[in-house]
C-alpha cells in the first residue's frame, strides 16, 4: 500500500508535466480513410475526441458518420509526430497548423480542427 507521502509526490510529479504537443492522425481500420489534427495536448485529445464520437455529437461530420457506421474498435488514435514543449506560446499555435498540413498532405488525409 502505498504511503500519503508517495501519493503526494505522484500528484505532484504529474502536475508538473508538460502536455505533449504535436501531430495525431484517426484511423478507421476498415474504410482505410484517415484524418490527421494537431494538438496542445495529445494525450487528452484522444479522449476528447472519442468521447465527442460516442455521443454522437464530434463536429467532423464524415468522421462521425464512419464512426456509427463502423463502430470504435474500427478506429485508432496514432501520435504521428511531437513538438518541443518549450516553445514561445505565440509560435505554437502557427507551429501547430504547419505540422497538421504537412502531415495531411503526407498521409492524403483530412485534417481535423
Amino acid at each position: 500500500m502505498e504511503s500519503k507521502i508517495d501519493k503526494k509526490e505522484a500528484i505532484r510529479k504529474f502536475k508538473e508535466q508538460k502536455p505533449l504537443l504535436g501531430a495525431y492522425a484517426v484511423r478507421c481500420t476498415r474504410s482505410g480513410r484517415v484524418w490527421v489534427g494537431a494538438s496542445r495536448n495529445l494525450n487528452a485529445t484522444k479522449n476528447g475526441i472519442w468521447s465527442s464520437l460516442r455521443a454522437n455529437g464530434y463536429i467532423d461530420k464524415p468522421l462521425q458518420a464512419e464512426w456509427n457506421a463502423y463502430g470504435g474498435e474500427a478506429f485508432q488514435y496514432e501520435i504521428l509526430e511531437t513538438l518541443d514543449g518549450d516553445l514561445h506560446p505565440m509560435a505554437i499555435a502557427d507551429l501547430l497548423k504547419q505540422t497538421r498540413k504537412r502531415w495531411a498532405e503526407q498521409l492524403s488525409a483530412s485534417p481535423l480542427l
